[in-house]
């Protein structure tokens, strides 16, 4: 049997795919508040940075830098995992159960790719802001509210016209996308 061996490197840039069970939910758009809350509890807890993000229905992607002397990545995303689906219980949402009766919101691991250079994290960050037109949810990623596109605008890093035309190649963990 195979082991997977995360690339675990302090101080570290990574690319992070999560995604819920149910790729029909639209929970994490739903209740984009209370994720992030659970980001920022987790960020509150172990710091890190979150370079660019988009929030889907179903899925997010992030780029996170860590702290110079810390590569634990896997225990912040157990934290915001654990944190939104304690919010959402408590809230009242439905949420299934496996077989031994934890919570089923999230598939148990989630996607990681480590960022070489700049040249790498500016495809994965376009990567993340043109996802929303990828899945057919706008036609343009200005229009996508769940993402750091607006903050790169604001920034002057983008222009907001940015990903209007032309198409954002690549495979970066998503199943049948």
């Amino acid at each position: 049997m195979v082991r997977y061996r995360r690339n675990l490197i302090p101080g570290g840039t990574f690319f992070f795919t999560a995604t819920l069970n149910d790729r029909r939910s639209s929970a994490l758009a739903d209740h984009v508040d209370k994720l992030r809350a659970a980001f920022w509890a987790a960020r509150n807890e172990r710091p890190f940075t979150i370079d660019a993000i988009v929030v889907l229905p179903d899925h997010l992607h992030v780029i996170m830098t860590l702290p110079d002397n810390d590569a634990d990545f896997s225990g912040r995303w157990r934290r915001i995992k654990s944190s939104f689906t304690h919010q959402l219980a408590v809230s009242g949402a439905a949420i299934s159960r496996n077989r031994r009766g934890e919570f089923a919101l999230w598939q148990r691991r989630f996607w990681e790719h480590t960022i070489r250079d700049d040249a790498d994290f500016e495809r994965c960050a376009n990567y993340i802001h043109f996802n929303p037109v990828k899945h057919g949810l706008v036609a343009s990623p200005i229009d996508w509210p769940h993402s750091s596109l607006h903050r790169y605008v604001r920034a002057g890093l983008l222009p907001a016209d940015w990903g209007g035309l032309g198409e954002i190649n690549g495979n970066f963990g998503e199943r049948g996308d």
